[in-house]
């Protein structure tokens, strides 16, 4: 309970942050502010300065921003500029609208930055070999152990491939059967050894990814997966093979948990962003723990590249979604899955928590530029098309425009509200 109130307040502030960036850039061009209020309802308090009246609001979902001449219907003077949104040029409005958006991805990037500074949970495999390919079949074996690279101490398989750096090359060593072995590798070999070796995963489930098939059905962290389809499975890469090669839009899993087996039959998923791979939702268990800090410059250059990268992932799913309209249940969550998945990241640690808030007020910039009116990418998509045929869009159009786009919004809520309470409903019935 305590997550879910945290976490409204947090969007609340996301939300509020949007609302500034509206506030600041329509005061830079000289627009009179009516009241800026952070919440909504009744105010708790309430004082007036420069003619604005400023509100803290008892309701901690957002907040608002009241312009003067922002409401279609209040008649202005012809080419006066007497402080008035819609006085102003197409794009001073434009930008006064984009300001918002704009806000929310300039607070995603300082939170990832600042998340990138805290210490970071990382997780990892034992650096044992399950495979190898190529010409490194010559020198690894099944079950090699990976101890340390360049007399460095090898702590998993993901600390092996970021421990091949540098101008030189690395000397790896590892053991098989007590025996130890030594092999020098190339710079320019290392992108073939990197692909070419695989780490030793048991089918113990690690990560249970919310609202997800594996999510509903029960699954739970520390599982052990058995029998895919009533095929025994030894690995982690052959139960993987069977989920996502299954031909039926089911798969059965047996699975163990302590001394009790059960049987799951389990959903299967196409995803827009795995190239509409089906899956069930659920990666491996990685027991190897630490820590790792990154230095204020590179939390600088990696905080800001990832904002942007998720932003572009975004923009590409929702182009996935355009094409595929029917994986629009699977993709869409509301607010209780938001609660959900704000707590299994709190449970990571702070940084994760951080992490996840940065990502709400990117997806709000993302969702908030589409094109439908009564979205701010609608308003911006009016004025623009005012700059380019030198008259606005009526405003019969716009009104009709804009009660199409909020019926959009209302059904697109409603359905993100039924999905979540099916998803639970789901899990429900599974864990009873």
């Amino acid at each position: 309970m305590l997550n879910l109130i945290l976490v409204v307040i947090a969007l609340g502030l996301i939300i509020t942050i949007h609302e500034l960036g509206h506030y600041l850039v329509a005061r830079f061009f000289g627009v009179e502010i009516e009241a800026f209020s952070v919440g909504f309802g009744k105010p708790i308090a309430e004082f007036e300065r420069g003619g604005t009246k400023y509100r803290i609001s008892w309701i901690p979902l957002g907040g608002y921003v009241k312009m003067k001449g922002e409401n279609p219907d209040e008649e202005i003077d012809e080419g006066q500029d007497d402080g008035s949104f819609r006085a102003k040029s197409w794009w001073k409005r434009a930008l006064i609208i984009f300001a918002g958006p704009f806000a929310n991805l300039l607070l995603g990037i300082l939170l990832f930055i600042f998340a990138l500074l805290l210490p970071q949970k990382m997780e990892d495999v034992p650096a044992i070999v399950h495979s190898a390919k190529g010409l490194w079949e010559e020198h690894f074996s099944p079950g090699d152990l990976i101890t340390d690279v360049d007399g460095e101490e090898v702590l998993g398989f993901s600390d092996f491939l970021v421990k091949l750096t540098g101008d030189e090359p690395n000397e790896i060593r590892y053991e098989r059967e007590g025996e130890t072995f030594s092999l020098m590798v190339e710079k320019a070999q290392r992108d073939s050894l990197m692909s070419a070796l695989k780490p030793a995963v048991n089918t113990v489930v690690g990560e249970v990814f919310s609202g997800m098939p594996a999510w509903r059905a029960g699954v739970k962290e520390g599982d052990e997966i058995v029998a895919v389809d009533s095929v025994q499975v030894s690995d982690w890469y052959e139960m993987r093979s069977l989920i996502m090669g299954s031909p039926h839009s089911k798969v059965e899993l047996l699975i163990r948990r302590g001394d009790e087996e059960f049987i799951r039959n389990i959903d299967l998923e196409e995803n827009i962003s795995m190239q509409d791979q089906r899956m069930i939702g659920i990666s491996y268990y990685m027991p190897i723990k630490s820590t790792h800090k990154l230095s204020l410059g590179e939390a600088l250059i990696y905080g800001p590249a990832s904002a942007l990268n998720f932003v572009a992932m975004n923009y590409q799913g929702i182009f996935m979604l355009i094409k595929k309209p029917e994986q629009l249940k699977s993709s869409v969550g509301g607010p209780v899955m938001i609660a959900s998945m704000s707590t299994q990241m709190a449970s990571r640690g702070l940084s994760s928590l951080i992490l996840f808030l940065g990502s709400i007020s990117l997806i709000l910039m993302v969702m908030n530029l589409l094109p439908i009116p009564i979205l701010d990418g609608g308003h911006i998509l009016f004025a623009v098309l005012e700059g380019i045929f030198r008259r606005p869009v009526p405003l019969k159009v716009q009104e009709v425009l804009q009660m199409l786009g909020f019926a959009l919004l209302i059904m697109l809520m409603v359905f993100a509200f039924y999905s979540d309470i099916s998803k639970l409903l789901y899990r429900f019935i599974y864990t009873r």
